[in-house]
């Protein structure tokens, strides 16, 4: 019993299986074969990544997702910005979504983040509003 625990905790994580060839801009391969290069994205495997969606796809607050934005930071190295567009914003597409630049980020996974948030947000309202309040768009002039 002791030999297994000791051989799982010592065998490597599971890394996110590579795209299909010309699929997917995410430069996995170089950032594998860059030494010291943070690696932590690569943690997110098609089963994690799944995990992550159903967790934004059910926001509760804006303070949920502000926490679930310092953990994607935390666990795997990549910063999510949330903003509203400048002057009006008339649906949750008015509220804009980008990551920093980040090798090893898919594709896919820099659409489905954004759009499970904003699924989140047509269904809690409130959280593109206390958002909107945030940046001072809702509040006095």
């Amino acid at each position: 019993m002791a030999m297994a625990m000791i051989r799982t905790m010592n065998s490597p994580l599971p890394l996110r299986t590579p795209c299909p060839p010309g699929a997917c801009d995410c430069q996995r391969d170089e950032l594998l074969d860059r030494p010291g290069a943070d690696t932590r994205i690569l943690l997110l495997t098609r089963s994690e990544e799944q995990r992550l969606l159903d967790r934004l796809e059910n926001l509760q607050s804006l303070e949920d997702l502000e926490r679930m934005q310092q953990r994607m930071l935390e666990q795997l190295g990549i910063r999510l910005h949330i903003e509203p567009a400048h002057g009006e914003v008339r649906s949750m597409r008015g509220i804009h979504m980008h990551f920093d630049a980040h090798p090893g980020l898919c594709r896919k996974t820099r659409q489905s983040i954004p759009a499970a948030i904003r699924r989140a947000m047509e269904k809690r309202p409130e959280i593109a509003w206390r958002l909107l309040d945030a940046n001072d768009l809702l509040g006095a002039s």
